[in-house]
Protein backbone atom coordinates (compact mmCIF):
# COMPACT_ATOMS: atom_id res chain seq x y z
CA UNK A 1 0.00 0.00 0.00
CA UNK A 2 1.26 3.40 -1.15
CA UNK A 3 -0.11 4.99 2.05
CA UNK A 4 0.16 4.64 6.06
CA UNK A 5 -2.65 3.36 8.19
CA UNK A 6 -3.77 5.68 10.57
CA UNK A 7 -4.48 4.81 14.52
CA UNK A 8 -4.42 6.48 18.09
CA UNK A 9 -3.21 5.34 21.74
CA UNK A 10 -4.33 7.18 24.77
CA UNK A 11 -1.91 8.57 26.89
CA UNK A 12 -1.79 9.76 30.74
CA UNK A 13 -1.12 13.63 31.44
CA UNK A 14 -1.29 15.55 34.58
CA UNK A 15 -4.76 16.65 33.64
CA UNK A 16 -6.10 13.37 32.58
CA UNK A 17 -5.62 11.39 29.19
CA UNK A 18 -4.74 12.55 25.26
CA UNK A 19 -4.39 10.73 22.05
CA UNK A 20 -1.58 10.37 20.24
CA UNK A 21 -2.13 9.51 16.54
CA UNK A 22 0.30 7.58 14.76
CA UNK A 23 0.80 6.32 10.62
CA UNK A 24 1.70 2.65 10.46
CA UNK A 25 2.88 1.14 7.13
CA UNK A 26 3.91 -2.57 6.17
CA UNK A 27 2.52 -5.89 7.90
CA UNK A 28 1.07 -4.95 10.84
CA UNK A 29 2.10 -8.35 12.46
CA UNK A 30 5.85 -8.40 11.42
CA UNK A 31 7.64 -8.95 14.65
CA UNK A 32 10.61 -6.32 13.25
CA UNK A 33 9.37 -2.97 14.43
CA UNK A 34 10.82 0.47 13.87
CA UNK A 35 9.57 3.60 15.43
CA UNK A 36 10.35 6.99 13.40
CA UNK A 37 9.82 10.83 15.77
CA UNK A 38 9.93 13.88 14.15
CA UNK A 39 11.43 17.30 15.06
CA UNK A 40 10.18 19.79 17.45
CA UNK A 41 7.16 21.67 14.87
CA UNK A 42 6.94 18.50 12.66
CA UNK A 43 5.00 15.71 12.29
CA UNK A 44 5.28 11.55 11.52
CA UNK A 45 4.41 11.99 7.85
CA UNK A 46 7.75 13.44 7.71
CA UNK A 47 9.00 9.98 7.13
CA UNK A 48 6.71 9.32 4.40
CA UNK A 49 9.41 8.78 2.06
CA UNK A 50 11.66 6.31 4.09
CA UNK A 51 8.81 4.54 5.50
CA UNK A 52 7.88 3.22 1.53
CA UNK A 53 11.52 2.22 1.60
CA UNK A 54 11.66 -0.21 4.70
CA UNK A 55 7.87 -1.01 4.98
CA UNK A 56 8.89 -4.50 3.51
CA UNK A 57 11.92 -4.88 6.50
CA UNK A 58 9.99 -3.38 9.35
CA UNK A 59 6.61 -2.76 10.21
CA UNK A 60 6.83 1.36 10.24
CA UNK A 61 5.31 3.50 12.77
CA UNK A 62 5.60 7.18 12.80
CA UNK A 63 3.94 8.74 16.03
CA UNK A 64 2.52 12.49 15.73
CA UNK A 65 3.96 14.08 19.06
CA UNK A 66 1.23 15.12 20.96
CA UNK A 67 0.47 18.93 20.02
CA UNK A 68 1.55 17.99 16.39
CA UNK A 69 -0.51 16.48 13.53
CA UNK A 70 -3.32 14.47 14.30
CA UNK A 71 -2.69 14.03 17.68
CA UNK A 72 -4.55 16.08 21.02
CA UNK A 73 -3.81 19.58 21.94
CA UNK A 74 -2.71 19.54 25.70
CA UNK A 75 -4.79 21.58 28.18
CA UNK A 76 -1.70 22.49 29.89
CA UNK A 77 1.03 23.86 27.49
CA UNK A 78 4.21 23.23 30.33
CA UNK A 79 3.17 19.39 29.79
CA UNK A 80 4.86 19.84 26.18
CA UNK A 81 8.40 18.75 27.38
CA UNK A 82 10.83 15.44 26.84
CA UNK A 83 10.10 13.27 29.83
CA UNK A 84 6.14 13.51 28.92
CA UNK A 85 6.88 12.51 25.37
CA UNK A 86 8.84 9.76 26.48
CA UNK A 87 6.01 8.74 28.81
CA UNK A 88 4.07 8.39 25.60
CA UNK A 89 6.11 6.63 24.05
CA UNK A 90 6.57 3.98 26.35
CA UNK A 91 2.26 3.65 25.96
CA UNK A 92 3.14 3.84 22.48
CA UNK A 93 5.38 0.61 22.49
CA UNK A 94 3.30 -1.07 25.05
CA UNK A 95 0.71 -1.25 22.60
CA UNK A 96 2.72 -2.19 19.82
CA UNK A 97 3.96 -5.39 21.54
CA UNK A 98 7.31 -5.58 20.30
CA UNK A 99 9.79 -7.33 22.21
CA UNK A 100 12.92 -5.43 20.29
CA UNK A 101 12.72 -2.70 17.97
CA UNK A 102 14.30 0.04 16.17
CA UNK A 103 14.35 3.91 16.43
CA UNK A 104 15.37 6.70 14.02
CA UNK A 105 14.60 10.01 15.62
CA UNK A 106 15.07 13.50 13.76
CA UNK A 107 16.18 16.15 16.28
CA UNK A 108 13.44 16.32 19.00
CA UNK A 109 12.38 12.61 17.97
CA UNK A 110 16.35 11.54 18.70
CA UNK A 111 16.32 13.04 21.70
CA UNK A 112 12.95 11.39 23.07
CA UNK A 113 14.73 7.81 21.38
CA UNK A 114 17.70 9.22 23.50
CA UNK A 115 15.24 8.92 26.48
CA UNK A 116 13.60 6.13 26.02
CA UNK A 117 17.10 3.78 25.22
CA UNK A 118 18.59 4.98 28.36
CA UNK A 119 16.15 3.55 30.48
CA UNK A 120 17.03 -0.10 31.98
CA UNK A 121 15.35 -2.68 30.03
CA UNK A 122 15.21 -1.07 27.18
CA UNK A 123 13.70 -2.79 23.89
CA UNK A 124 15.60 -0.71 21.65
CA UNK A 125 18.23 -2.54 19.63
CA UNK A 126 19.82 0.23 16.85
CA UNK A 127 18.96 3.92 17.50
CA UNK A 128 19.42 6.51 14.93
CA UNK A 129 19.89 9.92 16.18
CA UNK A 130 19.51 12.58 13.31
CA UNK A 131 21.09 15.51 14.00
CA UNK A 132 20.85 15.98 18.18
CA UNK A 133 23.30 15.14 20.96
CA UNK A 134 23.24 15.73 24.50
CA UNK A 135 24.46 19.52 23.74
CA UNK A 136 22.92 21.57 21.39
CA UNK A 137 23.71 24.77 20.50
CA UNK A 138 22.05 28.02 21.60
CA UNK A 139 22.24 30.04 18.46
CA UNK A 140 20.12 27.13 17.20
CA UNK A 141 17.23 27.25 19.87
CA UNK A 142 17.59 30.82 18.85
CA UNK A 143 16.80 30.48 15.47
CA UNK A 144 14.15 28.00 15.90
CA UNK A 145 12.74 30.19 18.86
CA UNK A 146 11.98 32.84 16.65
CA UNK A 147 9.64 31.18 13.93
CA UNK A 148 8.14 28.98 17.30
CA UNK A 149 4.86 29.19 17.97
CA UNK A 150 3.73 31.79 15.40
CA UNK A 151 0.24 31.37 14.02
CA UNK A 152 1.25 32.36 9.99
CA UNK A 153 -2.01 32.37 8.13
CA UNK A 154 -1.70 30.47 3.94
CA UNK A 155 -3.84 30.73 1.57
CA UNK A 156 -2.50 28.18 -0.51
CA UNK A 157 -0.09 24.56 -0.61
CA UNK A 158 2.35 26.72 -2.61
CA UNK A 159 2.19 29.81 -0.05
CA UNK A 160 2.50 27.76 2.60
CA UNK A 161 5.39 26.04 0.86
CA UNK A 162 7.48 29.02 0.53
CA UNK A 163 7.12 30.13 4.05
CA UNK A 164 8.33 26.68 5.19
CA UNK A 165 10.95 26.54 3.10
CA UNK A 166 12.28 30.07 4.19
CA UNK A 167 12.32 29.09 7.90
CA UNK A 168 14.36 25.19 6.77
CA UNK A 169 16.57 25.99 4.18
CA UNK A 170 19.43 23.96 6.79
CA UNK A 171 16.93 20.76 5.57
CA UNK A 172 19.39 20.94 1.91
CA UNK A 173 18.26 20.40 -1.39
CA UNK A 174 14.80 19.20 -2.12
CA UNK A 175 12.97 19.04 -5.51
CA UNK A 176 9.63 21.40 -5.57
CA UNK A 177 7.58 18.08 -5.57
CA UNK A 178 9.35 17.04 -2.34
CA UNK A 179 8.69 19.84 -0.54
CA UNK A 180 5.11 19.97 -1.26
CA UNK A 181 4.91 16.30 -0.34
CA UNK A 182 6.91 17.72 3.17
CA UNK A 183 4.29 20.65 3.80
CA UNK A 184 1.08 19.44 2.90
CA UNK A 185 0.84 17.55 6.21
CA UNK A 186 1.97 20.16 8.24
CA UNK A 187 -1.17 22.17 7.44
CA UNK A 188 -4.67 22.56 9.13
CA UNK A 189 -7.39 24.27 7.00
CA UNK A 190 -9.35 26.85 9.16
CA UNK A 191 -12.16 28.76 8.25
CA UNK A 192 -12.96 32.38 10.03
CA UNK A 193 -14.21 35.55 9.14
CA UNK A 194 -10.88 36.08 7.08
CA UNK A 195 -12.30 33.27 4.78
CA UNK A 196 -10.49 29.87 4.35
CA UNK A 197 -6.94 29.68 5.10
CA UNK A 198 -4.37 27.00 5.97
CA UNK A 199 -2.46 27.08 9.42
CA UNK A 200 0.68 25.20 10.87
CA UNK A 201 -0.60 22.10 12.14
CA UNK A 202 0.12 21.91 15.44
CA UNK A 203 -0.36 23.36 19.01
CA UNK A 204 1.60 27.27 19.39
CA UNK A 205 2.01 26.51 22.68
CA UNK A 206 4.99 24.23 22.83
CA UNK A 207 6.69 27.40 22.36
CA UNK A 208 5.38 27.97 26.35
CA UNK A 209 8.10 25.14 27.81
CA UNK A 210 10.45 25.91 24.73
CA UNK A 211 10.91 29.87 25.96
CA UNK A 212 10.65 29.15 29.58
CA UNK A 213 14.05 27.33 29.54
CA UNK A 214 16.56 29.36 31.68
CA UNK A 215 20.61 29.27 30.79
CA UNK A 216 20.79 27.45 34.51
CA UNK A 217 18.04 24.94 33.48
CA UNK A 218 19.38 24.48 29.99
CA UNK A 219 22.88 23.62 31.48
CA UNK A 220 21.67 21.20 33.97
CA UNK A 221 19.65 19.62 30.94
CA UNK A 222 22.73 19.19 28.97
CA UNK A 223 24.45 17.53 32.00
CA UNK A 224 21.70 15.08 32.43
CA UNK A 225 21.39 14.21 29.06
CA UNK A 226 24.95 13.08 28.42
CA UNK A 227 24.43 11.00 31.68
CA UNK A 228 21.73 9.58 29.53
CA UNK A 229 23.95 9.23 26.56
CA UNK A 230 26.27 7.51 28.80
CA UNK A 231 23.64 5.25 29.49
CA UNK A 232 22.45 3.74 26.13
CA UNK A 233 23.18 -0.03 25.21
CA UNK A 234 21.99 0.22 21.76
CA UNK A 235 23.71 -0.13 18.67
CA UNK A 236 23.94 4.05 17.48
CA UNK A 237 24.40 6.03 14.50
CA UNK A 238 24.33 9.90 14.70
CA UNK A 239 23.64 11.58 11.78
CA UNK A 240 25.10 15.20 11.16
CA UNK A 241 24.23 17.98 8.16
CA UNK A 242 27.39 19.51 7.78
CA UNK A 243 26.50 22.19 8.03
CA UNK A 244 24.33 21.67 10.93
CA UNK A 245 23.69 24.78 13.74
CA UNK A 246 22.41 22.78 16.33
CA UNK A 247 24.97 19.40 16.64
CA UNK A 248 28.65 20.50 15.96
CA UNK A 249 31.24 18.37 14.88
CA UNK A 250 33.33 17.97 18.50
CA UNK A 251 29.78 17.05 20.50
CA UNK A 252 29.03 14.51 17.16
CA UNK A 253 32.74 13.25 17.83
CA UNK A 254 32.41 13.17 21.38
CA UNK A 255 29.77 10.67 20.81
CA UNK A 256 31.69 8.01 18.87
CA UNK A 257 33.93 8.26 21.86
CA UNK A 258 31.54 7.29 24.96
CA UNK A 259 28.52 6.12 25.86
CA UNK A 260 27.24 3.52 22.84
CA UNK A 261 30.51 4.71 20.75
CA UNK A 262 28.19 5.66 18.14
CA UNK A 263 29.13 5.38 14.46
CA UNK A 264 29.23 9.03 12.81
CA UNK A 265 27.62 9.90 9.05
CA UNK A 266 27.88 13.67 8.10
CA UNK A 267 25.61 14.88 4.80
CA UNK A 268 27.28 17.76 2.62
CA UNK A 269 25.03 20.39 1.81
CA UNK A 270 22.52 20.17 4.68
CA UNK A 271 22.33 21.49 8.04
CA UNK A 272 19.50 20.97 10.19
CA UNK A 273 18.46 18.53 9.79
CA UNK A 274 18.52 16.11 6.95
CA UNK A 275 15.24 14.91 5.48
CA UNK A 276 16.15 11.36 4.77
CA UNK A 277 13.86 12.01 1.83
CA UNK A 278 17.16 12.16 -0.25
CA UNK A 279 17.89 8.07 -1.45
CA UNK A 280 22.01 8.46 -0.45
CA UNK A 281 20.55 9.95 2.98
CA UNK A 282 17.79 6.70 3.01
CA UNK A 283 20.71 4.19 1.86
CA UNK A 284 22.46 4.94 4.94
CA UNK A 285 19.86 4.91 7.73
CA UNK A 286 19.18 1.09 5.51
CA UNK A 287 22.51 -0.23 5.77
CA UNK A 288 22.70 0.64 9.46
CA UNK A 289 19.26 -0.90 10.13
CA UNK A 290 19.50 -3.94 8.16
CA UNK A 291 23.52 -4.91 8.26
CA UNK A 292 23.68 -7.99 10.50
Amino acid sequence: MSEPRLDFVQCLDGQGLHRMAYWEWGDPHNPKVLVCVHGLSRQGRDFDTLARALRKDYRVVCPDVVGRGRSDWLGDPMGYQIPAYVADMVTLLARLRAETLDWVGTSMGGLIGLGVASLSGSPIRKLVLNDVGPTIEAQALQRIGSYLGRVPRFGSLEEAADYFWSISQGFGPHSREQWLALTEPMLRPVTDTHGRAFVPHYDPRIAVPFHAVTPEAAAAAQAALWQRYDAVRARTLVLRGEQSDLLTRETALEMTRRGPHARLHEFPGVGHAPTLVAPEQIAVVQEFLLSA
